[in-house]
């Protein structure tokens, strides 16, 4: 199987495709002024605490409190004790990591229990255990790999108190890349501690890998072939970092120059605005309905226009296990956690029904979050988990419609501006304009001419030629409009919903940050 990592850079968003066999099954979007703090450490103090909900909010330093689970405090033993009263008080300061971004009305999830990862290993400083993951089930990879870890631990003189977890990665690492890890961690655990000791609360201690980085180092696996970067300022970054921690996959990495821009490639673009959509054709003529909320996560079955060659139950059982793969892929792609429910089309067969469970776990063996398919209820509904620590790529790129009291989405104006910004490069890059005019809903407008003021202006430089902008009142928040102002061009270019100009304009490219 042929897999490619794509990562796009531009001022103001990063994004990252994961291809495999050229169809996109990943997508992450880290915006600029808006990243997500996963794995970031902070001191905080603690403001209010909660003995009937056994937990307490902490001040982090952002908007809203972030929360903390007594369970989710260690003693200095190790232990967690009953009542979150005995562990925390009002105006306490603790050393934090968050394991779940802010979302929606919710603030951050945090823990004590400290972990940092690196390319094999993920170090707990305050946990004395050696771990290892779950997916490597060969008995005696296991024992060797642990062999490993107290050998190095044992080489380099390491006598306090911390343990490791052997990610999925390390599956036939050496002990000179363990070592390399170890190293690693420690040093950068040594400079944590010396911000432990001097920084006050509420303050960011540690911040986690940017996206690009972050990627390299959690979804890099033997199976990646390539990994294509269209930024030659990322690109050089992400080159020092391989040579200081993952040697073995630099002749991976590849800057991208080309004429197209990188997420035409595979049309991963196109598959990205498909996943904003609430219903998924499958190619044999039945789809699935998506419907994410707050609760919980459903996904319907039909057969639509699938009828079938032989009999009822044939066709079913035939439309599910299509489903199945495409709600594997679906679920990784759009970045759906939680609860998640799951309604097959009935089928009385048994076996049907098993192959179709199998088919499932199958395809979720390789989504990097944790997983975990409940069974079918009496109603004939699969239950299921899915690990959520990010928003959702929805949540990202979309906001609750206020026109409809939420049951709908529209894309955010920052996601609609960054959309524009791409056109024009793209539309740059093609013809030889003296300007453009861009013509859009007046939240649009708005942030273009304030938030992105700067971005605006930058673009405008690179490109040598003016934007203006111009309210249409008629237009929603996903139309708009852009008019080249050549007087001898008559180009007037409508995007309305999700559908943009990479058709009409196939081919052109122009590198913001290349």
């Amino acid at each position: 199987m042929s897999e490619e990592i794509l990562i796009n850079i531009t001022p103001m968003e990063s994004r990252v495709a994961v291809v495999e066999n050229g169809v996109l099954q990943e997508v992450h979007v880290e915006r600029t002024q808006r990243r997500g703090i996963v794995g970031n450490i902070y001191k905080g103090k603690v403001v209010r605490v909660l003995p009937g909900m056994q937990a307490a909010f902490v001040d982090i330093g952002l908007d809203r409190a972030a929360f903390i689970h007594a369970s989710e405090i260690s003693t200095r033993e190790g232990t967690a004790v009953e009542s979150i009263s005995a562990l925390v008080h009002e105006g306490q300061s603790l050393v934090v990591q968050v394991t779940k971004d802010p979302i929606g009305s919710k603030g951050a999830r945090l823990t004590t229990q400290l972990s940092i990862p690196s390319r094999y290993l993920v170090y707990m400083p305050r946990t004395a255990h050696v771990g290892i993951s779950l997916k490597i089930e060969d008995e005696a990879e296991r024992e060797r790999l642990k062999q490993v870890v107290s050998d190095c631990v044992a080489q380099e003189g390491i006598k306090e108190a911390g343990g490791f977890i052997l990610r999925t990665a390390a599956e036939g690492a050496g002990a000179d890349e363990i070592m390399m890890d170890i190293r690693y961690l420690r040093r950068l655990w040594d400079q944590i501690g010396a911000q432990i000791k001097t920084i006050g609360a509420p303050n960011v201690i540690y911040e986690d890998l940017g996206l690009a980085l972050r990627t390299l180092r959690d979804l890099v696996s033997p199976k990646i072939e390539k990994i294509r970067i269209d930024s030659r300022e990322t690109f050089q970054k992400t080159t020092v970092f391989v040579a200081e921690l993952m040697p073995e996959i630099a002749d991976r990495l590849e800057h991208y120059p080309g004429e197209r821009p990188i997420f035409d490639l595979y049309g991963v673009e196109d598959e990205i605005q498909k996943a904003l959509e609430r219903k998924v054709p499958l190619k044999s003529g039945g789809y699935l309905v998506v419907d994410p909320a707050e609760a919980m996560t459903t996904i319907d079955v039909n057969t639509g226009a699938f009828v079938g060659h032989r009999n009822l139950e044939e066709t079913i059982f035939k439309t599910n296990l299509e489903a199945a793969t495409a709600i594997a892929r679906q679920l990784r792609l759009r970045n759906l956690g939680g609860i998640i429910i799951i309604d097959f089309i009935d089928m009385e067969d048994e076996e049907h029904q098993r192959q179709v469970l199998r088919t499932l776990e199958k395809q979720l063996e390789r989504d990097h979050a944790k997983t975990n398919i409940i069974g079918i209820t009496e109603l004939g509904l699969v239950q299921m988990t899915r690990k959520r620590t990010r928003e959702s790529l929805e949540q990202v790129l979309c906001e609750p419609c206020s026109s409809c009291q939420g049951r709908g989405k529209l894309k955010t104006p920052e996601t609609v501006c960054y959309e524009i910004f791409r056109e024009i490069l793209r539309e740059a890059r093609a013809y030889q304009a003296e300007g453009y005019r861009v013509l859009a809903n007046q939240k649009v407008v708005d942030r273009l001419l304030d938030e992105e003021s700067g971005n605006v202006a930058e673009l405008e430089g690179f490109i040598g030629r003016t934007i203006r902008f111009q309210v249409e009142t008629m237009y929603s928040r996903n139309n708009t409009t852009w008019c080249c102002s050549d007087s001898a061009c008559s180009t007037s270019v409508e995007m309305a919903g999700f559908s943009f100009l990479h058709d009409f304009y196939p081919g052109s490219q122009l590198k913001w940050s290349g």
